[in-house]
């Protein structure tokens, strides 16, 4: 007993459902070839998805060039070639080829040989060969020389779901006609065409839920009414669709999309624990939800709903198809659907950006006379979709207490004089705006020797402290800094710092001023690892 989908298998160009554009093509190319009987063309190439007719028109192409009548786009369907062609295993002159199985270049190379046979009976010799994609590059290479210089009894069919694995230099060579997705409506005007034809029962919405199902390919939306006729005996509800499909019922779908659009977080909630208890699929229970979202914002659109109504709904749609690929890839897709439908419950939540600006309702007393107003030309930054929050309740702003008042500076009475600077200058560095590092209050005390010369503060340091004062260094660019020095040192311009060299560096630091230590390093590549101290006694 054969299923639907061969049963129902199109054998006339006329009967494939939704590949106008490449049946039109195909049948004016035939029509051209009918008075010499010539095709003037050999090599042809199908790309589209699974189940759009790729192979079933291969073979309707294969018996309207061999058919008595032919190059014809109707083919007789009675004559001896139209016969084989409907059985291609036992017909010699309409060889198909699976790629997949036969992919290495020893096939193709055998190919090449065969292509040279002359059709045993028929005006043409078909190959077809299926998935050509998955044949290996050698293979391409050795099929290229026949595409490009076949036999003039010879004509090709290639057949690929993966279009973009085809080698550039075979498309050149074929002429590519592209099968789409079958619209949803054409699916299910076949399903009710084969219902009929079969005897049976069928009611509203069953059909639209297996059009659907087949996501554009006619041969899985056939595959799964087969599928349902044997599961409910001879019938098909939209009840058993829902179960073999594992499609959640429309009222769960419908009670979600309320609780969402209610702002109910609860029942949200609620509704997916009910959903888990029933052993959803939730990648399908979300796919119904977007269309259930899409068509409840088609439906807004269509009545003349308010802007703020419509953009939020899109707003909505926009946030939960945005976490779509993050319940493929989870492994724990309850936890994802629930975060994405309890923030999406909150947008309702959110105040209008029209209320916010509406006078007398915004929260917060009223500006000061003093205090500056925003520009009528700038406009607030809305809430990210993603975290929405609720508008807090109007209330008066806490006081904001004092900031602790600083200790006054007086100038420092003898600059000459190193201790008085020493802290006059720690005063000041505790006291710079925005705070200091802790250890940059007691940098005059390590200090070797300060001076001030009436315009520049010189500080002199030990080379040990280097790192420390490295963070005052970088303090220098600090422009409250230089303010609070000049409270203690009137007249004060600038700061240098200055490190003593002697006796006392640390041993790294006289390696790294003596040139002879580091030409040495530079002509050897080495590097300095550890230092010891060694004393010699002469």
């Amino acid at each position: 007993m054969k299923t639907l989908a061969l049963k129902y298998r199109p054998s006339l160009l006329s009967d494939l459902v939704g590949q106008e554009a490449s049946v039109r093509a195909l049948g004016n190319a035939l029509r051209r070839a009918q008075p010499t009987g010539q095709i003037h063309h050999q090599a042809f190439l199908f790309a589209g998805v699974r189940g759009t007719g790729k192979t079933s028109t291969a073979r309707i192409l294969a018996r309207a060039l061999n058919c008595v009548q032919g190059p014809t786009p109707e083919p007789c369907g009675v004559c001896d070639a139209c016969v084989a062609a409907e059985q291609p295993d036992r017909n010699l002159d309409v060889i198909e080829i699976d790629a997949a199985s036969r992919a290495s270049v020893e096939d193709a190379r055998a190919l090449r040989e065969q292509v040279q046979t002359r059709p045993a009976f028929c005006r043409y010799r078909v190959y077809i060969i299926d998935e050509v994609h998955m044949l290996s590059r050698s293979a391409f290479d050795a099929l290229l020389k026949i595409l490009e210089e076949p036999p003039a009894h010879a004509v090709f069919i290639l057949a690929t779901t993966e279009l973009q694995d085809v080698p550039e230099t075979i498309k050149s060579r074929v002429q590519i006609y592209p099968f789409r997705l079958i619209p949803v409506g054409l699916i299910e005007a076949r399903l009710k065409h084969v219902c009929e034809q079969e005897g049976v029962s069928f009611d509203d919405g069953s059909l639209r839920l297996l059009a659907e199902a087949g996501t554009g390919s006619m041969r899985d939306a056939l595959t799964t009414l087969d599928r349902v006729i044997a599961a409910g005996d001879g019938k098909v509800l939209e009840e058993m669709v829902r179960e073999q499909l594992g499609i959640v019922p429309a009222v769960r779908v419908q009670n979600v999309l309320q609780a969402i659009l209610g702002g109910d977080p609860t029942a949200v909630l609620n509704e997916c624990q009910a959903l888990a208890s029933l052993g959803t699929d939730w990648v399908t229970f979300w796919r119904e939800l977007m269309l259930a979202f899409r068509d409840r914002l088609e439906a807004d659109v269509r009545r003349g709903a308010g802007p703020q109504d419509i953009l939020r709904l899109a707003r909505m749609l926009h946030l939960l198809l945005q976490r779509e690929r993050d319940l493929k890839d989870s492994s724990q897709p309850q936890i994802v659907v629930e975060l994405a439908l309890i923030t999406a419950s909150q947008l309702p939540h959110l105040a209008s950006l029209d209320t916010l600006l509406r006078p007398g309702l915004a929260s917060g007393p009223p500006p000061a006379s003093g205090s500056q107003r925003p520009n009528s030309g700038t406009a607030t930054r809305a809430a990210d979709p993603q975290t929405p929050q609720p508008v807090a309740p109007t209330r008066q702003p806490s006081p904001v207490p004092e900031p602790a008042s600083r200790p006054t500076l007086q100038p420092v009475a003898d600059p000459q004089n190193l201790e008085e600077l020493r802290r006059a200058t720690t005063e000041a560095l505790k006291a710079v705006p925005g705070g200091l590092p802790r250890t940059l209050g007691s940098l005059p005390h390590m200090a070797s020797s300060m001076k001030f010369d009436g315009s520049v503060l010189h500080f002199f340091f030990p080379p040990n402290v280097r790192h420390t004062v490295q963070d005052f260094e970088r303090e220098l660019v600090n422009p409250h800094l230089l303010e609070t020095l000049r409270q203690v040192l009137p007249g004060l311009a600038s700061i240098t710092v200055t490190y003593e060299s002697g006796k006392h560096d640390r041993p790294e630091e006289v390696l790294r001023g003596d040139p002879v230590f580091q030409k040495l390093l530079s002509e050897t590549s080495g590097e300095v690892m550890e230092i010891h101290r060694v004393e010699i006694e002469l």
